[in-house]
């Protein structure tokens, strides 16, 4: 039989095969590719066209003893591969990752959780505590322990030697236990409102999309939490995505607390013999909560009853590399072809977000007020321009006051600048040489922990020079503007008893390293906190009293048109954190535009009006969600091609009634990655057939293999 299989070759569409008997649309298969066999997935009839080929020279393929793709999975990869005019054959491999073709590991050994003892480190207590939840992923090898338990392979082989995981005989694939639900913890009336409402959306299984609006420490997740265990009670599944790894652990013990039970967890910090394991629970239906980065969003659920984005408004839903799709939007769109109820939870939502709520598409649930009487934090704007901080210091008067009131009371603090590294520029004082990567266009910042200068774009990294690279002065060279470690500096300097530790990237790699920090701050070790935007979101520190946003300004600038919506997210989250327990909360912001839009929408706490006036100047402009973009970006290593393609590309540009096309013009980021960049943007009225028009424009055009055409449909970076 005639069938059509969409293989995993990059470059390669659909092609059409031999089918055996009985095999169906989501078969995975071995396909023969010339001397070579390759994976691939049996798809439906008339999806993708296909070249002809004579019924005598079709080839034949085999079916691989793997989970099959489900129907309404099938129609998300040909949905994504259509509006985000990306290629099947990438969006499929997001769904079949490597890890569905790992096989069983064998011989390795395989552990059960023995009596756990005693100890005085809070950090390990906190650690065999996760353990102790985790009890029934046993037996299970040191990887899915580690990843079940939020800690390091090399740690739990200690506990291996200390006989508190005990070696044990195991059959290939062990099944996923599936624990009895305990009941709910008591609801606030708005939180049970909400919480009805979106449970009998899972028991309907009917597609709904909700924006759970609720402000910082409403108790949002304690709502959802409600909607997965109606999700998960007869046998379903639920899949909750974070936006990134670090929030994993805050929202894992949140969990736990509440089933009693650890979820199976998904992203790419995991271990392949963990990330196996994790396949195979997911795709079989095992895993009853799935938990993830937006990457899970493509896997297999078979039961799927219930999706939620929980910070929704989060930029590190948007892949910006391979396939540029953004997180929020599939997720509502899986849950169309599932059928089933999504959930996008924020206390910050994107304009397109409140639109669709404004247009009846989503249906909203506000939470206006802080659960179990916590109250919102107070909001102060300190003006550098009249208070600035003491020559060669980053703290305002003001907010040191503040910081010196919360060591004396014993409270902790919160210092946010979102910018790693020690300082963001290197200058020469005898030149003025300004040291930049040789790959991007990007200044080398200063990371003095690790003795380095780094590139944040590609990576690109140096020993930190002695003299200045081009006139050769030595001890020339000043760092010039604040990161987290100069900020940590000063704190040093000035509260030199004070406990501070700093957050980013840099010093929290894995899962476990945030575990270690939340318990040090739950248990008190932290005085001051300093970090970047992973601390903005998702924590619940009861002691943390203060925030300081030390450059608030930073992140208006460079033309971006959601400038001022994420500088408004981003301190309105991170504010946030604030006063979320008995004691109440302050924030104070460090800006030189006191009388900017966005912080008087801040001081005010205006979200309402903000996103107002935000809604009339996109409507003015046919911005989104008022109107539709899609960014091209043509690169090249020899940038006189680069600029030649962008020039032929954009005289190509076909007239259109609705759609313009703007540019060709230098990127701002004009070099990346080694490769010279220019960019045209195409504007489109929202009825305009977009993506049409950019399919038929660019088939038009025959350019040189050694330049590449990147489509960002709905851009979100504009770099």
């Amino acid at each position: 039989m005639r069938g059509t299989v969409l293989i995993l070759q990059h470059g390669l569409g659909p092609l059409d095969y031999l089918l055996p008997d009985g095999v169906e649309p989501g078969t995975v298969v071995e396909a023969p590719l010339g001397p070579r066999r390759v994976p691939g997935v049996v798809w439906d009839e008339g999806v993708f066209a296909t070249k002809p080929v004579e019924a005598a020279k079709l080839k034949a393929v085999r079916a691989l003893d793997l989970p099959p793709v489900p129907d309404a999975l099938r129609k998300l990869v040909a949905w994504v591969a259509d509006y985000y005019l990306a290629p099947p054959s990438a969006v499929l491999r997001m769904v079949l990752p490597q890890a569905a073709f790992l096989g069983a590991p064998r011989g390795q050994a395989h552990y059960v959780l023995g009596e756990i003892p005693e100890t005085r480190s809070p950090q390990r207590r906190e650690m065999l505590a996760r353990l102790e939840v985790a009890r029934g992923v046993g037996p299970a090898p040191l990887a899915v322990w580690a990843a079940a338990a939020e800690a390091r392979v090399e740690t739990l082989r200690g506990l291996v030697k200390a006989g508190v995981l005990v070696p044990a005989e195991v059959a290939e694939d062990a099944p996923v236990p599936r624990p009895a639900l305990p009941a709910g913890p008591v609801l606030s009336a708005a939180q049970a409102g909400a919480a009805g409402e979106l449970v009998a959306a899972v028991e309907a299984e009917q597609f709904q999309p909700f924006l759970l609006d609720g402000v910082t420490g409403a108790g949002k997740t304690e709502v959802y939490l409600e909607a997965v265990a109606a999700a998960i009670q007869d046998g379903g599944q639920a899949l909750v995505l974070l936006p990134e790894i670090a929030l994993t652990e805050a929202w894992l013990q949140r969990f736990r607390r509440r089933f009693g039970f650890a979820p199976v967890v998904w992203h790419s910090g995991l271990t392949p013999a963990a990330r196996r394991a994790a396949y195979r629970a997911i795709t079989s239906g095992q895993a009853a909560v799935v938990v993830g980065a937006r990457s899970a969003l493509f896997l297999g659920l078979p039961g799927l009853r219930l999706i939620v984005v929980d910070e929704a408004h989060d930029q590190a839903f948007k892949q910006e590399e391979s396939v540029p799709y953004h997180g929020r939007d599939v997720a509502v769109m899986r849950g169309r072809f599932e059928g089933c109820p999504v959930v996008l939870a924020t206390a910050t939502p994107a304009l397109e977000t409140v639109e669709q709520v404004a247009r009846g598409t989503y249906r909203a649930l506000n939470l206006p007020d802080r659960h179990g009487g916590a109250m919102l934090p107070a909001i102060h704007l300190i003006d550098l321009t009249r208070t600035p901080p003491p020559r060669g210091r980053w703290i305002a008067p003001p907010l040191a006051a503040a910081i010196e009131k919360r060591l004396a009371a014993k409270e902790q603090s919160l210092l946010f600048l979102n910018r790693r590294g020690y300082a963001p520029l290197t200058l020469c004082r005898a030149c003025g040489e300004r040291i930049q990567c040789p790959n991007c266009t990007a200044w080398l910042v200063e990371h003095r922990l690790a003795r380095r200068l780094q590139c944040h774009h590609c990576g690109h990294s140096l020993p930190t020079p002695k003299q200045c690279p081009s006139c050769q002065a030595e001890d020339s060279l000043a760092p010039c503007g604040p990161g987290v470690e100069r900020l940590a500096e000063e704190v040093a300097a000035t509260w030199p008893e004070a406990k501070a530790l700093v957050a980013t990237s840099d010093t929290i790699r894995a899962p476990s390293d945030m575990a270690d920090l939340v318990a040090a701050v739950a248990a008190g070790e932290v005085d001051i906190l300093i970090g970047t935007q992973m601390l903005a979101k998702g924590h619940d520190f009861p002691n943390l009293t203060l925030v300081g946003v030390v450059d608030a300004d930073l992140g208006l600038e460079g033309g971006d048109l959601r400038a001022g919506e994420r500088v408004f997210q981003q301190i309105a989250q991170v504010s946030g954190r604030a006063g979320r327990g008995e004691k109440p909360g302050e924030v104070y912001l460090q800006t030189h535009q006191p009388r900017a839009r966005v912080m008087q929408a801040l001081l005010k706490g205006d979200r309402d009006g903000f996103l107002g006036a935000e809604r009339e100047v996109r409507q003015a402009t046919g911005m989104p969600p008022f109107g539709r973009l899609a960014a091209i970006v043509v690169s090249a290593l020899d940038g006189a091609a680069a600029a030649d393609a962008a020039r032929r590309l954009g005289m190509a540009a076909p007239q259109a009634e609705g759609i313009e096309v703007w540019g060709p013009a230098p990127a701002p980021m004009a070099m990346l990655r080694g490769r010279h960049r220019h960019r045209l943007l195409v504007h489109a009225r929202r009825t305009a057939p977009l993506q049409d028009y950019v399919r038929a424009w660019l088939s038009r055009v025959e350019l040189p293999s050694s330049v590449r055409v990147a489509v960002d449909v709905d851009p979100q970076s504009f770099l």
